[in-house]
């Protein structure tokens, strides 16, 4: 079985503002893929200034066709010199290399020239393994020596959470890091989630830590 055969389409105002789950881009039995956004979720991040993705500007159309080639232009080219770095950080399966499906998933299509996101559903089978961001750390502000990498951490449901019903936050002892992105946080709820191991990938310092990479797996 698949990690996963969905993936959300993100969007945020920028860094410290809330995510918008704004589509879904669906992989279909016969392997093919169709995008639709959510008309609802749109409707409330146009309040943060959302404008659709540029080749997809009907928010009420549903795509297919070449859908997951033109969201797969957002993926690292394996001509690049440093690209089993860049495969080795995202923790990328060598034979899903030419999946682009699976690549857009386990690396989240991240871009600096905008504020999307593509969030994989991830499922519990066996060998799952895959990197989220924390969010939140704007408001945890946890000085740099309180985290290193390799760090284990543990997670706890929050679903007094005012802001996302199946919020999940992530800790180091009685340190309240942050929060598992959304989507990436529906995993925590699914049955055999206690059997997931979390741990410090990677970190982005600078006196307070801006930005913790988290290894999830099973």
């Amino acid at each position: 079985m698949r990690e996963f055969d969905k993936i959300y389409l993100s969007w945020r105002k920028g860094q410290g503002f809330r995510r918008h789950i704004v589509g879904v881009l669906q992989e279909r039995q016969d392997q093919s893929y169709v995008f639709n956004y959510d008309i609802e979720a749109i409707k409330i991040a146009r309040e943060d200034g959302f404008t659709p993705y540029t080749e997809f500007s009907d928010i009420t159309k549903s795509y297919n066709g070449s859908v997951l080639d033109v969201f797969a232009q957002r993926l690292t080219k394996n001509e690049r010199p440093d690209i089993d770095e860049f495969y080795s950080f995202w923790e990328i399966d060598p034979k899903y290399k030419s999946d682009k499906f699976y690549l857009l998933g386990h690396t989240q299509g991240i871009q600096p020239t905008d504020n999307f996101e593509f969030l994989a559903d991830y499922k519990i089978v066996s060998g799952l393994h895959f990197l989220t961001e924390i969010a939140g750390l704007s408001v945890s502000n946890i000085s740099s020596e309180k985290l290193n990498v390799g760090d284990l951490l543990f997670f706890k449901i929050d679903p007094h959470n005012t802001y996302d019903s199946d919020a999940v936050k992530v800790l180091k002892g009685d340190l309240e890091v942050g929060y598992i992105k959304k989507i990436h946080c529906r995993i925590f709820h699914k049955p055999e989630a206690e059997k997931l191991k979390l741990s410090v990938k990677a970190l982005e310092k600078n006196g307070k830590i801006k930005r913790v990479f988290v290894k999830v797996e099973l």
